[in-house]
Formats: structure tokens, C-alpha cells, sequence
């Protein structure tokens, strides 16, 4: 199950990469992007909150997905370098990841009022690596509670 999740990462990641460059590509060149469903991409794209301190949201994601990428890659090829502290941080980092997408899709629901469905895409690949960095990390919601229940 480790192998295959660690796959599905990395598959997710290169995917992730790769929607997250073809935003890039198309804004930056100005063209329209096919959007399915029907939705309006370019005033999601075009948007005031499509930058975090003045960072375009699609470069966050670009060097997202490929650090995510590149690490569960080599976790995949020398597992012995998947180690507590590392798989830690790469943890936490996919955590905010997570909750920046979920944050920019409350954006889109509720301040936008406009949905992209390729933004949407990369929010689902986001909360896919999400999951998969749990299972694959060790760590347990149940165990919090119970070293918290050892102390009363």
C-alpha cells in the first residue's frame, strides 16, 4: 500500500505540475483558457486574489507540485531517506497546501461568485496528496487523544 500511494503522489504531483503551468502559460501569454463546464476561468485567474503577497497563485503551485514531486520520488527510489523529520515537514507543507486551496475555493465560491474548473482540479489534487501524505506519514488522529487521555 506504501508503494502505491507513494505513486499516486507522485502521479499527482506531476499532474498538479502540470495544470498548474498550463494556468501559468496561459495567463502569461494572454490567451483564453478552455474551461469546462462552463465556468469563467479567466475572472478567477484575473482576479485580485489570484496572487498571495504578490506571488502568482499558479507559480505557488508549480513549485508546489514539484517539490512534492521530486520528494515522494526519491522517497519511491531510497526509502531510507523517508525519514520522521523529513516526511514531517513534507507533511506540513502539504497541510497548508491543503488549506490555501481550500481557502482559495471559499474565494471562488464566495467572494468571486465564479468557479474554475481547472482551479478546482488542482484543489482536488491538492486534498488527493493530502490524504495520501496521512496515510503515508503514520500519523493517527486517534493517537492525540489517546496520549491526551493518559494525562487526566
Amino acid at each position: 500500500m506504501e508503494v502505491f500511494l507513494k505513486v499516486v503522489t507522485i502521479l499527482a504531483a506531476v499532474a498538479g505540475f502540470l495544470l498548474a503551468y498550463y494556468i501559468r502559460h496561459k495567463k502569461h501569454h494572454e490567451q483564453p483558457m478552455v474551461c469546462p463546464l462552463n465556468s469563467d476561468c479567466h475572472k478567477v485567474v484575473h482576479s485580485e486574489y489570484s496572487r498571495f503577497f504578490g506571488i502568482p497563485v499558479e507559480l505557488l503551485g508549480i513549485l508546489y507540485y514539484l517539490i512534492i514531486g521530486v520528494a515522494y520520488l526519491v522517497f519511491l527510489v531510497k526509502p531510507e531517506i523517508y525519514f520522521p523529520a523529513l516526511s514531517t515537514l513534507i507533511l506540513l507543507i502539504t497541510s497548508l497546501a491543503f488549506l490555501f486551496s481550500l481557502y482559495l475555493t471559499a474565494i471562488q465560491l464566495f467572494v468571486i461568485r465564479e468557479l474554475c474548473t481547472w482551479c478546482l482540479i488542482s484543489a482536488f489534487i491538492c486534498t488527493v496528496i493530502f490524504i495520501a501524505g496521512w496515510y503515508l506519514s503514520g500519523f493517527s488522529l486517534d493517537a492525540p487523544l489517546s496520549d491526551f487521555a493518559s494525562f487526566s
